[in-house]
């Protein structure tokens, strides 16, 4: 590895770049505190990059502007009644009383200007005092121009990544939070980001963490922190030897959405500090539609057709939230014996002409799709069958039953249609819900339901699904200050982690859009707070 150097000495140290880290970041340094953020990558933003930058923040202002509802003990009892685990009302609690002010704190800086409130429907609409209208707040875009040269730091989309597209001149969703987090972290004055710098292990003296030992450029550092590391460095969902130990889902990490770099490397460091784990066997799961280079991305919801698995049949409301829907998958491979990691989505050609697919509507099929065979054609349900290798009595059977579901309007099996979350699609494709509605411009008495489209029109199409997640979810127990546990529960002096890194606030469950990447950012707004004693 070459020479043992001390690279310096700072206040914080912060493990990772995405939302959790760079605010991390940004709170320790806006406090005076000298803070270094060291990032494996050669691109700031981890998977918050690749997201839509959605906060679940029931309180905050934004909210408030939109004239939304906006009862935080309302969203207490929500979340106490998805998540139902006595042990993370601690963090429930924390979470909710700091997610508001840490937007309020955010919207005094230039750098992050105003947040917006877009209504996104809490996931489990039938929960109590879930809000249809969703607790929701994003960034506002950033032209890179106004960034300069850091927005070259910041990490592309995923289609910049695997195909190449240009994102443009204006960051967005994810990428515009981390864009706006970086410069507002360097502005202060104490802080500095060490890119492709690696975390290989935490540096304990007296059961104490008093710095990490990295890899940069050949080089290993030992990099001191007077007050403590916080670890944010995503979780290890591409790493095949960590999933094989704790998912039993055969899932390698080619069908992740998480970072590159998320490869365990804060959980390992945080294990051989004595900390103690929770839920690891866990992660944002959620479907991904397989791509002509072969591997999928993040599908949040279908509009049209339906999905089957290896038997040919319907096993899920296919609009469902994403989290919802990927857990199903994995529960059902786990238990049934059937594959479910990896499934077929049947359409037809009516599909294709209100919807598209891989592109605009108005486009159809894009070629790349059909030549690839990441969608495959024929002229008859039976002949699709054989295509994909399900059984064509249990595929027509199956697309039948699901024809006099359309024909009703009322889906059965699995009520798709029928919650705020699957209606926000009606508007997606054009449809206001719960109105009269018309099917390309034209009546359609038949069509009650815009997201029960009968399948009846050649030629048919299959697309593959597959079992894909958004990070890891399982990680470092933490308590309500984001400091590392112990077994016995007490905390490792000088030591926090947020993000996908520690287990999370809302256990086992997704309760509402940005509670990923909303967690991260409170645990790590927290743990910085900690390290400034400014405890709340």
């Amino acid at each position: 590895m070459g020479r043992d150097e001390t690279y310096d000495t700072y206040d914080v140290i912060v493990v990772g770049s995405g939302g959790g880290g760079l605010i991390g970041a940004y709170t320790a340094a806006a406090r005076g505190l000298k803070t270094l953020c060291i990032e494996k990558t050669d691109v700031v933003g981890g998977t918050t990059a690749y997201s839509g930058a959605g906060l679940w923040f029931p309180g905050a202002a934004p909210i408030d502007r939109a004239d939304a509802e906006n009862d935080v003990e309302a969203a207490r009892r929500y979340l106490r009644a998805v998540v139902d685990d006595q042990d993370r009302e601690r963090l429930q609690d924390a979470y909710l009383s700091t997610g508001a002010r840490l937007i309020d704190e955010l919207e005094q800086n230039p750098h992050f200007g105003e947040f917006t409130h877009q209504p996104v429907p809490d996931y489990f609409h039938d929960a109590p005092d879930a809000s249809p209208a969703g607790h929701t707040v994003f960034p506002r875009d950033v032209p890179a121009e106004e960034l300069g040269d850091l927005a070259g730091w910041v990490r592309t989309t995923i289609y910049g990544e695997r195909f190449g597209h240009d994102p443009g001149p204006v960051l967005s969703g994810g990428r515009a939070l981390i864009g706006r987090a970086l410069a507002a972290f360097l502005a202060t004055g104490h802080g500095t980001v060490a890119r492709k710098t690696a975390l290989e292990s935490l540096i304990v003296e007296d059961g104490k963490v008093v710095g990490v030992t990295a890899a940069q450029d050949g080089r290993q550092l030992r990099i001191r922190a007077r007050r403590g590391v916080l670890l944010a460095a995503g979780g290890f969902e591409r790493s095949k030897e960590l999933r094989d130990e704790h998912q039993r889902l055969g899932l390698t990490g080619e069908w992740s959405n998480g970072g590159p770099g998320n490869t365990g490397d804060a959980l390992l460091a945080g294990l051989a500090a004595g900390a103690d784990t929770q839920l690891l066997d866990e992660a944002w799961f959620v479907p991904g539609v397989v791509q002509p280079d072969g591997l999928p991305i993040f599908h949040s919801g279908t509009r049209s057709g339906i999905w089957v698995n290896a038997e040919g049949e319907r096993f899920v409301n296919e609009t469902a939230p994403y989290d919802q829907v990927g857990h199903v998958m994995a529960r059902l491979h786990r238990d049934t014996g059937v594959d479910h990691t990896s499934c077929h989505w049947v359409f037809d050609q009516a599909h294709a002409d209100r919807d598209g697919f891989g592109g605009p509507p108005e486009e159809g099929i894009q070629p790349s799709w059909l030549e690839s065979g990441a969608v495959r054609r024929a002229e008859t349900l039976e002949e699709l069958a054989q295509i994909i290798g399900v059984p064509a009595k249990a595929l027509t059977a199956t697309v039948d039953e699901f024809n006099g579901y359309a024909s009703t309007g009322v889906d059965e099996k699995f009520q798709r249609g029928q919650s705020p979350w699957d209606q926000m699609y009606f508007h997606i494709v054009g449809f206001p819900a719960r109105n009269p509605l018309n099917y390309m411009g034209k009546p359609s008495p038949h069509l009650t339901n815009p997201l029960l489209m009968p399948l009846e029109k050649p030629p048919y199409y299959a697309a593959r699904i597959v079992l894909g997640d958004i990070g890891t979810k399982g990680g470092l127990r933490i308590d309500e200050h984001a400091r590392v546990l112990r077994h016995d529960g007490s905390p490792i002096e000088g030591l926090y982690a947020a993000g996908n890194t520690a287990a999370p606030m809302s256990g086992r469950v997704y309760p509402g859009a940005g509670t990923p990447i909303g967690s991260s950012m409170v645990f790590g707004h927290r743990a910085a707070l900690g390290m400034a004693d400014e405890v709340h």
